[in-house]
């Protein structure tokens, strides 16, 4: 009955890690590099790299249910190999962009959707989550922030719903602890539709300080995070945040239905994580 978690070094994986962990399910956790993972006392690791099968006989042994985080490479080997070694539940931390228009042609959306069109073909039973965009996108801005400098920002009244990372990662165990309540496709939206102008607002007001925001157009975000993101992947986030001007963000996809608790808000994720954008103000 062990539950197999990948990607249990990165932001959700580890949470799923955790919150499996505190309600005593037998759990391992894995990664590319299982020397350094930090998971609770007595949660086995493991190094699981989906491009090597080599991997996947020790970490599917004895178990029936994984966390599967979103890599192409490997991915439709892993769900045979998964398959065969009994596995009768598969929860994947996909995305809403295989949702938007263009999906067929954005590299964010087919990263996205060949796993889970391998997931279809394996069939496995499955829960795809679909998050939107999220909360912690925001340390994006954070070294700017810090630094007393304006963020910088495209399409900077551009609609988002952020998710909070913990709010996902409570789903994500809710389908693994209760497979038998959720099937198929999970969507996930923030509580409230915020501009990124506001999303800054609310960093500034619980910083205690005020924080510019320069909006910038196309030609001077492939100026700006050119250097860092490849041109594909930037022009499919200019796409996304461009048509985020004309509507506001969905907010009727939270994690209530699932979870039994309401949505935790930007403002939340803002104040556990205000450390990271500069000191903390007086109280």
């Amino acid at each position: 009955m062990t539950i197999l978690v990948t990607g249990a070094r990165g932001n959700i994986g580890s949470q799923v890690v955790a919150r499996l962990h505190s309600i005593g399910r037998p759990l391992r956790a894995s990664s590319r590099r299982a020397s350094g993972l930090a998971v609770p006392r007595g949660v086995q690791t493991v190094a699981l790299d989906l491009r090597e099968p080599g991997t996947f006989r020790a970490a599917l042994h004895g178990v029936t249910q994984v966390f599967l985080y979103a890599e192409p490479d490997g991915v439709a080997d892993f769900l045979k190999a998964a398959d065969e070694a009994g596995v009768r539940n598969v929860v994947v931390l996909s995305s809403n962009t295989v949702m938007l228009p263009g999906a067929d042609k954005d590299p964010l959306a087919q990263h996205h959707r060949v796993v889970e069109d391998a997931v279809f073909a394996s069939g496995l039973p499955h829960v795809l989550l679909r998050p939107g965009a999220f909360a912690s996108n925001a340390l994006g801005w954070s070294a700017d922030i810090r630094e007393g400098r304006a963020v910088q920002q495209p399409f900077a009244d551009a609609q988002v719903s952020p998710v909070h990372d913990a709010d996902v990662a409570d789903v994500a165990v809710a389908a693994l602890a209760e497979g038998s309540r959720m099937s198929g496709v999970v969507p996930l939206s923030g509580p409230q539709s915020l501009s990124f102008r506001t999303e800054v607002g609310i960093i500034a007001e619980l910083l205690g300080r005020e924080i510019q925001v320069r909006d910038l157009d196309r030609d001077e975000a492939r100026e700006t995070m050119g250097r860092f993101v490849p041109p594909p992947v930037l022009a499919s986030l200019l796409d996304q945040w461009e048509a985020g001007l004309s509507r506001p963000a969905d907010t009727n996809a939270t994690c209530g239905p699932w979870t039994g608790a309401p949505a935790r808000t930007f403002r939340q994720w803002v104040g556990e994580h205000l450390g990271a954008f500069g000191d903390m103000p007086a109280r």
